[in-house]
């Protein structure tokens, strides 16, 4: 009786959960922030050059030459942690949600809103390192919650801020990803979900409680294997039904503008993709901006991780989603999807594909994938946390306990919640963003236009203080008038 009770009070929390965040969604999404997302990216890319397609050549030289680093974390740490974060289940079970509600053309959508969120992330990372100041350990501390305090004087706006994205990435996030690994690990291994979540809760223990720092060197090396594996293996599909990939491609285009009578029409396309993609490469949310301010960057400008950043978007959107695409569109597996959804869906046509052994592939994939984002969600939510507390370790540790039991929920709830709960929270921190970093977005640009004008002149562009009389007071001393 005890356990029947249990479970009918579980499921209407749940049910609750659902129409909530529904009618919040619906709001958002429909009405709002698709807007906010597509005039921002499109306004951006004009007023910056359209800097994404001009210099993405440079963005993959600062990524590849970002090891370099005086002291603390070096760029290429942060973008390891930026896309330990991004890639993750938006990349695999987000791409197979994205197909089956918003059909093939989803897809399209989601390549067009990371094309023009390049240049929102660029905009946004360059003020996260602008705006940045250091804590008690020396270590440098930033992001939106911190360019609107000092950049705009609105410290309730970064306080808004940083709830949305402590909840957002700190809480709601960490479960989508524990859900993720226990609904692939569970179904393949037969494994129970309440063992799967204690195991995921020690394993984020023991590296969140070692700070930013621990989470950066773990990025590192998880980060690059993970990507070029999965990669590998999706070429090798891609190959095997090479004939095929004009065809997916025409049917991509077409039901992206409803032409195509399995999509969802052009309306339903472009919402579900605009929602997934945001998901997955961030552009516009804030939260890689975060970890962004924490970088001691090279060359020592505020617009070197605009294009670090920059590149961290085109490769989560464009290069590893397009990877699960090709593999559910190319497996055939739409035609006859049955009951599988989610990762499900991923797996299933990686079997088909290639043999029993993929289904175990994708298990592993999702253990690092899904690991890695918890690990760097964590990361974002930790500097924000700092901010609400005067930039001081004040609350931590029972803020890490509070992400330890989210993963642990995560792994025992509802897939449906679980994703609408993350949509919620998305939005909301994104309208916030995106208002701010309009509001500054003067300074970025030029920003952008003084690292451009030294590097164009053969110089190793480096931040002047006094080319920028406006920031007088703006920024923390001993950060950029060293």
């Amino acid at each position: 009786m005890t356990t029947v009770a249990g479970a009918s009070t579980l499921e209407a929390v749940n049910d609750v959960l659902a129409s909530v965040t529904g009618s919040i969604n619906g709001l958002l999404w429909n009405h709002v922030l698709i807007y906010l997302l597509v005039l921002a990216g499109a306004f951006f890319t004009i007023r910056l050059g359209f800097i994404q397609f001009r210099r993405l050549g440079h963005g993959f030289h600062s990524v590849l030459n970002g090891r370099e680093s005086d002291d603390g974390i070096s760029s290429f740490q942060v973008f390891c942690t930026s896309m330990a974060a991004r890639v993750g289940t938006g990349n695999m079970a987000g791409i197979a949600v994205a197909i089956i509600g918003g059909g093939p053309g989803a897809i399209f959508w989601m390549w067009v809103i990371a094309l023009l969120g390049m240049s929102t992330a660029f905009v946004e990372a360059t003020l996260a390192q602008l705006f940045k100041v250091k804590d008690e350990d020396g270590f440098f501390r930033g992001g939106p919650a911190y360019y609107m305090e000092r950049g705009l004087g609105q410290r309730w706006m970064g306080t808004l801020f940083s709830i949305f994205l402590i909840i957002a990435f700190g809480l709601v996030f960490n479960a989508v990803q524990a859900n993720t690994i226990a609904a692939a690990i569970g179904d393949s291994f037969g494994i129970d979900k309440m063992l799967l979540g204690g195991i995921m809760v020690v394993a984020t223990a023991l590296i969140i409680m070692g700070g930013i720092k621990k989470v950066a060197k773990a990025s590192e090396i998880i980060v690059p294997i993970m990507a070029l594996v999965y990669l590998a293996v999706a070429l090798v599909v891609v190959v095997l039904n090479i004939t095929e990939v004009p065809g997916v491609i025409a049917l991509i285009i077409k039901s992206a503008f409803g032409w195509e009578q399995a999509g969802a029409g052009l309306l339903g396309a472009l919402i579900i993709g605009a929602k997934r993609g945001l998901f997955s490469n961030e552009a516009g949310m804030g939260s890689a901006a975060s970890v962004a301010a924490s970088a001691n960057p090279n060359p020592n400008h505020p617009a070197s991780q605009g294009f670090i950043q920059m590149t961290g978007v085109f490769v989560d959107t464009i290069v590893i989603c397009t990877a699960s695409a090709a593999i559910i569109l190319l497996s055939g597996v739409m035609d006859n999807p049955g009951s599988a959804e989610g990762i499900g869906l991923l797996q299933l046509a990686l079997t088909n594909e290639l043999g029993g052994w993929a289904t175990y592939f994708v298990a592993f994939a999702i253990i690092l994938f899904s690991f890695s984002s918890i690990i760097a969600n964590y990361s974002y939510a930790e500097n924000n946390v700092m901010f609400l507390n005067g930039n001081t370790k004040k609350g931590l540790m029972a803020f890490r306990f509070l992400v330890l039991g989210m993963v642990m929920f995560g792994a025992m709830a509802k897939v449906a919640v679980v994703w609408d709960l993350a949509d919620a929270s998305m939005g909301m921190m994104a309208v916030v963003n995106i208002i701010a970093v309009l509001a500054l977005s003067g300074i970025a640009i030029k920003l952008a236009k003084d690292y451009l004008r030294q590097l164009d002149q053969g110089l190793k562009p480096r931040f002047e203080m006094k080319n920028f009389p406006e920031l007088e007071g703006k920024l923390e001393k001993g950060v950029w008038d060293k």
